[in-house]
């Protein structure tokens, strides 16, 4: 199991630089693109195409704070990731912790972390069920409790590790590529559709549904030129 170590806060440092009239000097679009024109409403796969292609090239387009490195967060005292599938929490202990020196029940809804004799360092209700049966945990380096926890729904987000703790911006999320190609054909649809939609809303833009919708609904009043279409709503 890889270790999280302490995340460092990155700045960047913007220079700017005289306008050049070179065309190898391109302005980077701005938010306010409209993806709309580029929607072919015969070809709605070649408009997704163009959409993730566009999200991959313009990594800085959606920016992710900070604290949502590995889809999680960084706190206090311990530090969670996901995937869709399980999470990682990291919690420090002190230098030489022996196993027998540590609490660390994992229940289907509730988990509860700490050294014995002291007030415990998590302890609170899972923000969505596990697995037990298939949870381990282990000390890393002799100085990292590490925790392996199994979702039990497999396709869902979480937005903190316990209820009461700061929450993440799922929409932000993104599973590494290198993961999805680990997954089933099916299951890779799925999750391609979650972050298509979750681009979609953050724009203001039509769902993979609802751009179906209006796909038919098209489809239907090309169909049906005899038929008053005025007053009728695409979205």
């Amino acid at each position: 199991m890889a270790i999280i170590s302490d995340y460092q806060d990155e700045e960047q440092t913007k220079k700017q630089t005289p306008p050049s009239s070179s065309s190898s000097s391109q302005p980077k679009p701005s938010k306010s693109i409209p993806f709309t024109s580029i929607f072919d409403p015969s070809n709605p796969t070649s408009f997704l195409e163009k959409v993730f292609d566009f999200i991959a090239k313009e990594s800085d387009f959606f920016e992710k704070d900070s604290s949502e490195k590995g889809n999680g967060m960084d706190l206090e005292k311990y530090s969670w990731t996901q995937t869709l599938q399980e999470l990682n929490v990291n919690v420090p202990v002190p230098h030489g912790t022996k196993s027998r020196f540590l609490i660390c029940e994992i229940k289907k809804n509730h988990l509860t972390v700490g050294l014995k004799g002291q007030p415990p360092i998590i302890d609170g209700e899972l923000y969505k069920s596990i697995k037990p049966d298939e949870c381990y945990w282990s000390i890393e380096d002799q100085s990292m409790l590490s925790i392996l926890l199994t979702k039990h729904d497999q396709m869902d987000w979480w937005k903190c590790l316990v209820k009461g703790d700061p929450e993440i911006n799922t929409q932000k999320v993104e599973p590494e590529n290198s993961k999805l190609g680990d997954l089933d054909p099916e299951t890779r649809q799925t999750v391609e559709k979650m972050m298509f939609d979750q681009r979609q809303k953050s724009m203001g833009l039509p769902t993979s549904e609802e751009l179906q919708k209006q796909e038919m609904m098209k489809k239907f009043m090309s169909q049906h030129p005899e038929m008053d279409f005025s007053n009728a709503k695409l979205s």
